[in-house]
């Protein structure tokens, strides 16, 4: 169960009150949920006008990030293409699990200076994920480019003999080249139609060389086979064998194409290997910044709920359940109970209800500050 809710309540005669009555209420006798003090440094509060423009800000900066997040994590997934196993044991945030980071969370005091306004600090983190954006669509555009193209060219040399690239197949002894007057021809005969073609190959246009063709190649459902004739009996040859059923392929043998072809996917490959590790270990990195950065803001956002809901002096105690998932409705239920004096209204405001000038910005709403922090980032299971 990945789901945790970062929920505050304000400090009895102590906070610590809050937090034992808490634990009494949820683990205690009935086993609700695991729950830990979530730690919240001692941010500048500002005035009450600023705290409450920055709580819509800080809402819509939380959704952007969360995206980020998610869109890191899914691209890690995409390029571990066949270890997707892995990807769970690469998105970490700060060399730890995303769980234990979160129910050991400590407030980055470098990264998030305190001594700045709520403003400013949330101005670094909307900075630093704009650039973690940024930086992912041009490293995934230019990585997927040249994947793109690799698998083009693997495409061309897999499939069907009828429309995959011949080179790989065919070598030079194959062909007549260089002749004035001959020419070989590559034709796809299906499998049950080999004694057919070996019966009538030499017919089909007036100007076969008898006793010419080969088999080159086979796959699940036809072969290639070559046949020499003359030049000027190839547009006949061709009109017949359609008509037979046999596929002539437009090939010519061209041993310069053929090179530089081979090398472009040499060079494709390798380029995809060297790019490889880099990217990872910038996904790694870029991974758990942008995930620090984001439960930064859920602390941000109770810090500030907090402070316009319960008032000042600062006297919360923020903390993180993270709910067992058989009960999470006798949670809300116990929840309520333990809070329902904190707002007689909450009981009757539904999040699908529409107040005017009560943006609950499509979040429930409950007589305590709640948010809800989903580590399940990718879209399948790993």
């Amino acid at each position: 169960m990945t789901e945790f809710w970062l929920i505050s309540a304000p400090g009895e005669k102590t906070c610590q009150q809050t937090w034992d009555k808490l634990m009494v209420a949820t683990t205690r006798t009935n086993n609700l949920s695991t729950n830990n003090k979530f730690n919240i440094p001692d941010l500048k509060v500002g005035t009450l006008d600023v705290l409450v423009g920055l709580s819509d800000e800080l809402a819509k900066l939380d959704t952007f990030v969360e995206s980020v997040v998610k869109k890191v994590a899914q691209y890690m997934a995409d390029v571990l293409e066949d270890s997707r196993d892995k990807v769970q044991e690469n998105l970490l945030a700060n060399g730890v699990d995303l769980v234990t980071y979160i129910t050991r969370f400590q407030w980055d005091m470098a990264k998030y200076p305190i001594k700045q306004s709520l403003k400013n600090i949330s101005e670094i983190i909307s900075k630093q994920a704009t650039q973690i954006d940024n930086d992912l669509k041009a490293r995934a555009s230019a990585y997927n480019n040249l994947k793109g193209n690799l698998q083009n060219l693997e495409r061309k040399n897999a499939g069907s003999l009828l429309t995959r690239s011949l080179a790989e197949i065919v070598k030079k002894e194959d062909f007549v080249l260089d002749s004035e007057y001959l020419v070989t021809m590559l034709v796809v005969v299906p499998k049950t139609s080999y004694a057919e073609w070996q019966k009538t190959y030499e017919t089909l246009a007036e100007m076969v060389v008898p006793r010419s063709t080969k088999l080159l190649f086979e796959d699940n459902d036809s072969g290639l086979f070559s046949v020499t004739l003359f030049r000027k009996a190839v547009d006949d040859f061709k009109h017949k064998a359609r008509e037979n059923k046999f596929t002539v392929r437009d090939f010519q043998y061209n041993e310069e194409e053929m090179k530089a072809d081979k090398e472009e996917m040499t060079r494709l490959s390798t380029d995809k290997k060297k790019q490889f590790g880099p990217l990872v270990r910038w996904l790694k990195v870029n991974f758990s910044e942008a995930f620090i950065a984001w439960i930064h803001i859920k602390a941000l956002r109770v810090f500030v709920e907090s402070v316009l809901r319960y008032g000042l002096p600062v006297n919360f105690q923020a903390m993180l359940l993270q709910p067992n998932k058989k009960n999470m409705k006798k949670l809300r239920e116990v929840l309520y109970d333990l809070y329902k004096h904190l707002d007689s209204s909450a009981a009757i405001i539904d999040a699908s209800m529409d107040i005017p000038g009560l943006n609950l910005s499509q979040q429930e709403y409950y007589p305590y500050v709640y948010y809800k922090i989903d580590c399940n980032l990718l879209d399948f299971k790993v």
